[in-house]
């Protein structure tokens, strides 16, 4: 039997998950009390049941009783019994907006700010992300994206590494993306901007891209670029970071950014298929991809 905790932030997406998880063929129960898990895998893991896939929600709804998790998952493992983690996580200011649109207050809120909430919250589950085999940052995923990296985990039963890293193209004209953790200026290249018959097209179209690569100093950048991000990348999983937002900024975000940023996310699609390596080997390990234009749209000509 495979028997699954899903936990995590709340506002992170569990209850999705888990619904996503049944549609899996999982058998999923959501807030059960921790004073109960024990038996319920007993239960599940018996002769009598047929379940062969069990998902349990567990969060701070379980109030005081969650604390006593510690103490079941010790028993789980000294048991023999193989228990996975999957946490569920997001950054605060996501949270926040989440909580605001949907006018819903936090568990842990009493009254307060949503965000003093999720810090008492955070503090609470700390020990379930440290022991968490999968971590997902939704912060930046679409419900589509979610269920492909569930469906890697729990149906493809692929090696799952805890990062997901977005390739975002953006223009310094509309600001640098706050969530970026590494920024790269691409405004050195000439700009397609001032070439007649160039301007209303961007950088997902042939000429563009054409007009971009044309230049040696193109591809010099993205060689650079591509070896040092998949020098990065294993040493940010050792570290435990699960997310990472590379920028790739033009004038507008519409051209030149556009079309580099395609071009690494290609080459990172290569690597995201390999198997996890160790930083040491300086091979890209097994991670989650995405690719986004932030400002491709920002700089259509108005008649």
């Amino acid at each position: 039997m495979r028997f699954v905790i899903l936990t995590g932030m709340s506002g992170a997406g569990k209850s999705t998950a888990l619904k996503m998880m049944e549609d899996m063929g999982y058998y999923c129960v959501d807030n059960l009390p921790v004073p109960l898990v024990e038996r319920f895998i007993e239960l599940s893991d018996s002769a009598s049941t047929e379940l062969q896939k069990v998902a349990v929600g567990i969060d701070v709804r379980n109030g005081q009783n969650l604390d006593e998790m510690r103490q079941v998952l010790a028993h789980i493992h000294a048991g023999g019994r193989i228990c996975e983690i999957l946490f569920l996580d997001a950054e605060d200011p996501v949270l926040v907006k989440r909580y605001k649109e949907t006018r819903r207050s936090h568990p842990l809120a009493f009254g307060e700010r949503v965000d003093k909430g999720i810090g008492k919250e955070r503090e609470r589950l700390k020990f379930l992300k440290e022991q968490a085999d999968y971590i997902i940052d939704t912060s930046r995923l679409l419900t589509r994206e979610l269920k492909a990296e569930l469906e890697k985990i729990f149906v493809n039963n692929k090696e799952y590494q805890n990062m997901f890293i977005t390739v975002l193209s953006f223009g310094f004209k509309y600001g640098i993306p706050a969530d970026a953790d590494l920024v790269f200026d691409v405004r050195f290249l000439p700009n397609p901007y001032y070439v007649e018959g160039l301007r209303a097209k961007s950088g997902n179209d042939k000429e563009i891209q054409d007009y971009v690569l044309q230049f040696p100093e193109a591809h010099h950048f993205l060689n650079k670029l591509d070896d040092m991000v998949r020098f990065l990348i294993p040493y940010y999983i050792t570290e435990g970071k699960n997310q990472l937002v590379i920028g790739i900024g033009c004038t507008g975000g519409k051209h030149r950014s556009v079309t580099l940023a395609n071009e690494l996310y290609q080459r990172l699609s290569h690597d995201a298929k390999q198997p996890a390596q160790q930083p040491e080997n300086g091979a890209g390990p097994n991670y989650g991809l995405k690719i986004e234009h932030r400002d491709i749209e920002k700089d259509a000509l108005r008649m």
